[in-house]
């Protein structure tokens, strides 16, 4: 069954369904990434690790405070009060949990030499905590280096990634040549258009092969059978804007015509 949508499906930004919707689209572009290269190129699956809590703060394996005892000298009393008995109340201690977030490297097959950084979004790299940080680092890394950089939004939640210029839209991504910033192209779109194709940026001066998103999103969608997963009757998370809310209704009811 194909999506209802003509460009990105809110219903799969849902953190519970965005990671294995994250773990197939990255397969699914380096595999289509690979039919359009020549093989002066590879393209690798490379993975970062960080851990991560709820309270965006690693508490296990932090050493315990030192409780330090000092000797007092006690008064004499007449009588001797029981102290009175404490009692333990139950509190939650956060649990880091070890995540991986994979991306891609087109790199020169003779040599090695990364060329090119293709990153899909998660909802943890726009959000505060070392998600965001870890992602950041790496961000970093690749601007500074001769590398291009690919950065694919599709999560509407969460906080943009630092850029200057107009950026009010749903989903973007952004395509950073190597041998041209601080200038980059920024691709915005919103839900109610398709995902548009991008330039794949290789060495400078040669071709460079266009990434159809929108049909490998398809893909993974038909191939995970998300369809049975998504309960079009509940609202998608994170929550649309009225107006677009409306759009998502009509679309739904579109498809439910065409099913009957």
């Amino acid at each position: 069954m194909r999506s209802p949508f003509p460009g990105m499906n809110p219903y799969l930004e849902n953190p519970e369904l965005w990671s294995s919707i994250h773990s197939r689209l990255i397969v699914a572009i380096a595999d289509d990434l690979v039919e359009h290269l020549s093989e002066k190129y590879r393209v690798e699956i490379e993975k970062r690790t960080y851990f991560f809590s709820d309270e965006d703060s690693v508490l296990v394996g932090i050493p315990d405070v030192a409780v330090v005892t000092h000797q007092r000298t006690q008064a004499p009393t007449a009588t001797a009060t029981p102290a009175p008995t404490v009692q333990p109340e139950q509190v939650k201690v956060p649990m880091a949990e070890e995540v991986t977030e994979r991306y891609l490297e087109i790199r020169e097959a003779a040599t090695g030499t990364v060329v090119t950084v293709l990153e899909l979004l998660s909802p943890k790299n726009k959000r505060p905590g070392e998600g965001r940080i870890a992602y950041l680092r790496k961000r970093n890394q690749a601007l500074a280096s001769a590398s291009h950089l690919v950065e694919i939004d599709l999560l509407r939640g969460g906080q943009p990634l630092p850029m200057s210029g107009e950026q009010s839209s749903h989903y973007r991504i952004l395509v950073s040549r190597g041998d041209r910033r601080p200038l980059a192209d920024l691709y915005r779109f919103n839900l109610q258009q398709p995902i548009p194709p991008i330039p794949i940026p290789l060495i400078v001066q040669e071709p460079e092969p266009m990434l159809a998103l929108q049909p490998l999103l398809q893909y993974v969608y038909d191939k995970g059978r998300y369809a049975m997963a998504i309960d079009y009757s509940q609202p998608p998370v994170p929550p649309l804007a009225p107006a677009d809310s409306d759009w998502v209704t009509e679309q739904l009811q579109i498809r439910e015509d065409g099913t009957q």
